[in-house]
């Protein structure tokens, strides 16, 4: 650790606070961001936000790809105003542009062109004639059907929304938009417009929502321009520096072998950690002076070298990107992509692993304006059709919570289906909730068998309950404790087989006996 480090370590709390304050006024004054300005719509030809173009590029590639779809599937009970309810998103189709937006090709380069206006339907089927199993069978069947219907992006809308009508007071709403104009804070700014649009709209006011002060390709235009000279210099000298050179990839033991081109099948697997867990994890966090994704990051990069045996390990995160206040009310793909990449050599103890992954993880933080598709293209790594570029795991914990849609005298819940696409080897998604962390991995199937995926989810939270009781385990003795764990799962495998081979053959003796 350096002298400085050392010294950042000893603050309070609230000194550390206090000097991320002062950083951060700091690299404002130094590289201050302009405000983003709506721009003339006369031409109404766009370019793409760097995250976007990846995407585009994508689809180009693999067109009718539906990993990239959105969907929120919902059940609503209770007497709902149809006509509202489809005049609140057509009002949120006016109010957002990227809603209205489509994606051409002018002299080899992508643009999106913006339509004046849209008229939204809100189609509904009548499900009310079918038996409550046909109901429900049909329900889960459109459901699947509609999160797997890809979108064509040179045609309007990118979001789609089916209403099924099950009975007199009871329906399924299903929501599907394209990862190319929204993300996950997106759906939560959707969601909370079409509530309160609804509320108006049915009972005959007009819509509350004040007008909004710039639009998505506002921000795109924005982005291009401000990214350059010595903002751009400073943001790639330290990503060259960190990740120069061949990258190493996370290889877990073969269990099939990985196609020539990239495939999107998976499948999930819930990971549930008690609040008892969660509640020692930031005991060590305070002490630390920590936050909780680092100590998450750390462990979870331990797993990997534990599985691998590598001591250099890449993995991939989120970062909200909405850094001015005019985007924070936007419905838009802002989120971007963060690349970290840890050293875990020297068997360190999991404190020491912290410090280092503290580090790093502030370092990257604070050069996260540069687009992970414009790093990807500066860097230029050697393109392999059948691995996602710079990493291909990814761990992501949620600190906002996308909010439930709750319109007046209904109930609506989440519907549960199945979502059969992945965009990474492996990716394990953590939410904070009252009752502790819970978690789903995604997985790509024609890579893992899910009995891998529930012994990785099971030694992961062994290995999360040693790391809060004994932070000072070195990696190897970590790695023995996964091990110790692997042995008895395989043990008791073996003798649950036995037990079944052994109950089938009296089975078979009892009948022949009966005869």
């Amino acid at each position: 650790m350096s002298d400085l480090s050392q010294r950042i370590a000893g603050l309070s709390p609230e000194k550390l606070k206090l000097l991320a304050q002062r950083l951060q006024k700091k690299k404002e004054s130094v590289f201050s961001q302009p405000q983003i300005v709506p721009q003339s719509r006369e031409s109404n030809l766009f370019p793409l936000s760097f995250a976007q173009q990846r995407l585009w590029f994508i689809d180009q590639l693999q067109p009718g790809n539906s990993a990239y779809n959105i969907s929120q599937p919902m059940r609503i009970v209770g007497s709902l105003n149809v006509a509202a309810l489809e005049q609140s998103f057509n009002e949120v189709v006016r109010r957002h542009e990227v809603l209205r937006t489509t994606f051409i090709v002018v002299d080899g380069q992508p643009l999106q062109v913006i339509a004046p206006s849209f008229s939204f339907k809100l189609p509904v089927v009548d499900l009310q004639e079918l038996s409550q199993e046909q109901k429900e069978a049909e329900v889960l069947r459109l459901a699947s059907e509609e999160a797997q219907q890809p979108f064509d992006l040179t045609k309007v809308p990118l979001l789609r929304v089916t209403l099924l009508q099950l009975a007199a007071s009871e329906y399924a709403l299903l929501l599907t938009m394209h990862h190319i104009v929204a993300d996950g804070w997106a759906i939560g700014v959707l969601i909370h417009e079409i509530a309160t649009l609804y509320e108006a709209f049915s009972i005959g006011k007009p819509s509350p929502l004040s007008q909004l002060s710039i639009q998505y390709a506002d921000f795109a235009v924005w982005q291009r321009q401000w990214l350059q000279g010595e903002r751009l210099e400073t943001q790639l000298a330290y990503w060259q520096r960190q990740l120069g050179g061949k990258l190493p990839v996370v290889e877990f033991p073969s269990e099939r072998s990985r196609s020539p081109i990239q495939t999107f099948s998976g499948a999930r697997e819930t990971l549930v950690l008690p609040k008892t867990l969660s509640e020692k994890l930031k005991a060590l966090n305070q002490r630390q002076g920590i936050t909780l994704f680092m100590i998450l990051l750390a462990a979870f990069q331990t797993l990997l070298h534990c599985y691998t045996d590598q001591e250099d390990i890449v993995v991939g995160t989120d970062i909200a990107n909405r850094n001015q206040a005019e985007t924070k009310e936007l419905i838009g793909f802002f989120v971007n992509q963060l690349v970290l990449r840890t050293d875990l050599s020297g068997n360190p103890t999991f404190v020491e692993l912290l410090e280092r992954v503290r580090e790093m993880t502030l370092e990257a933080y604070a050069h996260q304006d540069l687009p992970f598709d414009k790093l990807v293209d500066i860097l230029n790594p050697k393109r392999e059709l059948n691995r996602t570029p710079l990493f291909q795991v990814k761990i992501v914990l949620e600190n906002t919570q996308t909010p439930s849609l709750e319109l007046p005298g209904l109930t609506i819940t989440s519907l549960k289906v199945e979502n059969k696409t992945v965009q990474f080897d492996l990716l394990l998604e953590l939410n904070e909730t009252d009752q502790g962390l819970f978690g789903v991995w995604e997985y790509n199937t024609d890579l893992f068998h899910r009995d891998s995926i529930v012994s990785l989810s099971n030694n992961f939270a062994t290995l999360l309950n040693k790391i809060a009781t004994h932070p000072e385990s070195k990696l190897s003795e970590l790695k023995i404790v996964l091990n110790e764990v692997d042995k008895k799962q395989h043990l008791a495998r073996e003798e649950a087989y036995k037990n079944t081979i052994g109950q089938k053959l009296i089975n078979v003796k009892r009948r022949a006996n009966n005869r």
